[in-house]
């Protein structure tokens, strides 16, 4: 058998491994598979046994050259390692040459929030939100419901995934049993974060206000249509539990016709609480545990962000930092 065929087999091994006993998804898989195609290119027939570190940093060092981003090189990587830690595992190799070689370092982005004022004009919303939440209009149902999913999330800092997943009430019919739900009586939700990790966060005045209309609302296209999700806090036109593609379009649709100068997405909400919390409060701490992150280190990104509002408020109101941007 040739280098060449022992390598596809060996991929296909492995993609066969994480297909079946690690459950990976096919878009998992086709990364997976990309990435190791490239390395086969790279081997160009030679046996496993023959590549070393020095090649897998020659080939690194050729991505970055070529342009591929830090993060992309750390998925390579990262499949890499991967498989030669399985070939590895079956006596193929006496070592991992790609252990030793480090991606890159990924620049640090800090998130994307919006100013305390931009916030509250999105927020509040205005004359696009009707009045009356009993009004069975198809608009009004989207605009209520549209009011309360924004208000949610600059309340609480909750993530996408948790806001579509909440329930109007805690469910435990048969099978089914509620992974996230709204507390109404008690001001807060109950959600599912990263890692399986449930949390409680409050909910603020305004919001439950605009939780309150669009329950009545709910209510009343329930009525109309009994085939709808009767779980579901957020409802699809159609009577679905809404997904997270929707929300997203939502959220920055009510942006641009609300007139704020940014790409507004669920995630910039959430970080806006995060970030607009910790310069009124200090509270690191705090901050963390409504957020749900696992670790501190985490959250105090948003203490870089509080050093920006600083720096630029000292630029615009120092008398020396104006005769230096004079200068």
């Amino acid at each position: 058998m040739a280098a060449a065929e022992r390598t596809d087999a060996a991929i296909d091994g492995y993609l066969l491994r994480l297909r079946t006993e690690r459950g990976c998804s096919p878009r998992t898989l086709d990364g997976y598979g990309r990435e190791l195609a490239t390395l086969a290119g790279h081997a160009d027939g030679r046996a496993w046994p023959a590549i070393d570190e020095g090649d897998v940093r020659r080939w690194i060092a050729q991505a970055a050259r070529e342009g591929l981003s830090p993060t992309s090189i750390a998925r390579r990587l990262s499949a890499w390692r991967g498989f030669f830690d399985w070939l590895a595992g079956r006596g193929e190799l006496h070592a991992n040459p790609a252990r030793g070689v480090r991606a890159p370092r990924r620049p640090k982005r800090l998130p994307k929030a919006l100013p305390p004022d931009l916030a509250l004009r999105f927020v509040d919303g205005g004359d696009d939100v009707p009045a009356d939440p009993s009004y069975p209009d198809a608009l009004a149902f989207e605009r209520l419901r549209d009011q309360a999913i924004v208000e949610l999330l600059y309340s609480s800092g909750l993530r996408l995934s948790e806001l579509t997943g909440l329930d109007a009430r805690y469910v435990e019919a048969g099978a089914y049993r509620s992974a996230g739900w709204l507390a109404r009586d008690e001001a807060e939700v109950q959600v599912l974060g990263k890692g399986g990790k449930r949390r409680t966060v409050p909910v603020g005045g305004p919001a439950l206000a605009a939780l309150d209309a669009w329950l009545a609302a709910r209510a009343r296209w329930l009525a109309l249509h009994p085939d709808a999700d009767r779980h579901a806090l957020f409802l699809a036109r159609r009577g679905g539990r809404l997904s997270n593609r929707s929300v997203q379009r939502r959220v920055r649709r009510l942006a641009v016709e609300r007139g704020v100068p940014a790409d507004v997405h669920p995630h910039v909400l959430r970080h806006s609480f995060a970030s607009h919390l910790l310069q009124s409060s200090g509270d690191l701490r705090a901050v963390q545990e409504l957020l749900g992150h696992a670790s501190i280190a985490t959250t105090q990104v948003y203490t870089s962000l509080d050093f920006q509002r600083l720096a630029a408020v000292y630029d615009a109101a120092h008398p020396r930092a104006r005769r230096r941007s004079e200068s």
